[in-house]
């Protein structure tokens, strides 16, 4: 297990009492690129380090030949049974993109939502997210059955996750018009080269005071700065081809302004990238995952990290 100290550091996930540590560990990599004795090894320091959050899905990994989806649910579930810890963790997980429970219609979710929490081996998920919009059943169907996992205390807080800002605002007016509960929290696709988020969702996520947890928070490992040239990307695992198209002049402004920052801290790149995340407004805590244990003090060393403003506006100019 690496050594990391541990850190009392928490924030609160909008208008809900749950208060996380500002990284979260994304689990798409549990049971696909980390086996489950790797995993178990990633979750015990996560922990170790005073951290608390977990993102999961339903899906996590039907993609890969072989699996079925719901391996990343299974390994936290072996885990938190195996530790006795489920009081001391917040899990966050994902309805739609299961292959058995495609979609967003009523009685998949509560199906889905049902398998979700076996696999998990819990009697509720914090905070449950509908993954992917789906527009062939209304919103009204969609956060009703949402709002009556929480009544029925299967899930505890309702997130939205690759909704655009429009459907956002029905949303949130579908909400109002039926007195359903809430959403607290808003997933989106957001980091230093893809930075889409802030014309139109950071609005709708100030508005609604929806706590935002970007994912591909380091871009599929181009923001590690571990790769310096396209050329390294290649063989290097089914995640780092998605780096690929970040190899550009503006990619490699990025790179330097990175480089700038984390020599004058002292730090590897990823920590300047993921604190740079953290540090915009609206934002909770990055989403980021470990495939191995090693990966991880840089991940965490992130949540400790505070950039100057100065620093900041030096690497959002970089990235623009």
């Amino acid at each position: 297990m690496a050594e990391t100290s541990v850190s009392t550091n928490r924030a609160r996930i909008g208008d809900s009492d749950l208060e996380v540590f500002p990284l979260v560990l994304g689990g798409n990599v549990f049971g696909w690129t980390a086996d489950e004795r790797a995993s178990v090894e990633i979750l015990d320091s996560f922990v170790a380090a005073g951290a608390n959050f977990i993102d999961t899905a339903d899906g996590y990994s039907a993609w890969e030949p072989g699996h079925t989806g719901g391996e990343s649910e299974t390994i936290i579930g072996n885990w938190v049974s195996a530790r006795g810890n489920r009081d001391d963790v917040v899990i966050a997980s994902k309805v739609s993109t299961h292959p058995q429970f495609a979609g967003l219609a009523a009685e998949n979710i509560r199906a889905a939502a049902d398998a979700s929490l076996a696999r998990l081996r819990t009697d509720h998920i914090d905070l449950y997210y509908a993954h992917f919009d789906d527009e062939s059943v209304p919103l009204e169907e969609t956060i009703g059955a949402l709002s009556q996992l929480v009544d029925a205390g299967k899930v505890r807080y309702i997130g939205i996750s690759n909704y655009t800002p429009e459907r956002i605002d029905e949303w949130f007016d579908v909400t109002a018009a039926n007195g359903f509960h809430r959403a607290v929290a808003l997933q989106p696709h957001y980091n230093l080269v893809e930075r889409d988020f802030e014309q139109g969702l950071r609005e709708r996520a100030a508005r609604e005071n929806l706590a935002v947890f970007p994912y591909f928070a380091l871009a599929s490992g181009f923001l590690t700065g571990k790769y310096r040239d396209v050329v390294e990307v290649a063989g290097d695992g089914p995640r780092a081809e998605d780096a690929r198209p970040y190899y550009d002049e503006r990619g490699r402004r990025v790179l330097s302004a990175l480089d700038s920052v984390a020599a004058a801290h002292d730090v590897a790149v990823a920590p300047v990238s993921l604190a740079w995340l953290r540090q915009q407004p609206t934002v909770v805590a990055p989403i980021a995952s470990a495939r191995t244990i090693e990966q991880l003090p840089d991940l965490l060393a992130s949540a400790e990290l505070t950039l100057t403003d100065a620093e900041l506006a030096s690497l959002a100019e970089a990235s623009a």
